[in-house]
């Protein structure tokens, strides 16, 4: 299917739109946690940032695990539709890894008494990071589409496959790195209040996922669009 520029710009304008309802979200989400969620009682006030830390993570593993999975698809398929959503998710996923990687040294500073460890999961999610930077930075280096597109599949599904290994890191090895409260197999071990928020948080921020990526890939359709009216 050749793009073409309405049907980019409706992308994007359904992008923006979806974009603005998940940061109107994170307005909520700050004003629920720093107002109507109690304070946690071992680490005090530095805990309220979990409420965008933790949200982060999922959006950013998710963002990930979405090039992996389109990425594969891709080498099935061979619909260059997938490798720009690929693209798209990477970016999104940085992002969002730039945030999880911000945060959890501050809010790690006053409980752990230093900014950074090599803990397994700090660790894991810091080279999946790079991974991705070096996902972005091969797709920079190689001229044609399809190869590029072939090349970052495979790099996206190596990603993908390292992504369950950094949830499961504190059970693997030992770590600092406090237990999960939500993805695990008992039930949650979070007082109600503070579940309600980290819950609606990470709806939030599926939301702003969804519309960052949808606006990220409507852009690559545009550029296509235009690479194809030029004649490229």
């Amino acid at each position: 299917m050749i793009p073409n520029s309405a049907t980019a710009a409706a992308t994007i304008r359904r992008g923006q739109v979806i974009t603005a309802v998940g940061l109107v979200g994170l307005v909520i989400v700050i004003v629920l946690a720093q107002m109507f969620t109690p304070v946690e009682a071992r680490q005090g006030l530095a805990q309220k940032i979990f409420y965008v830390h933790a949200p982060s993570a999922w959006a950013g593993l998710m963002a990930f695990s979405m090039v992996g999975i389109t990425g594969g698809l891709y080498l099935w398929l061979r619909d260059p539709r997938l490798d720009l959503f690929a693209e798209a998710s990477a970016e999104v996923g940085l992002a969002f890894g730039t945030i999880v990687l911000t945060t959890g040294p501050i809010w790690g500073k006053p409980i752990w008494g230093t900014w950074w460890t090599w803990d397994a999961r700090l660790t894991l999610t810091l080279f999946l990071f790079f991974l991705f930077v070096g996902y972005m930075a091969l797709r920079g280096a190689i001229n044609d589409p399809s190869e590029r597109a072939r090349f970052s599949a495979v790099v996206g599904i190596l990603g993908l496959l390292l992504v369950p290994f950094v949830h499961l890191s504190v059970y693997m090895f030992r770590t600092l790195h406090p237990m999960p409260v939500l993805l695990k197999p008992s039930a949650p071990s979070m007082d109600p209040r503070m579940l309600r928020t980290l819950l609606i948080s990470i709806g939030v921020f599926t939301v702003l996922y969804i519309g960052l990526v949808t606006t990220r890939y409507g852009l690559g359709l545009m550029q296509e669009a235009k690479g194809v009216a030029d004649g490229d």
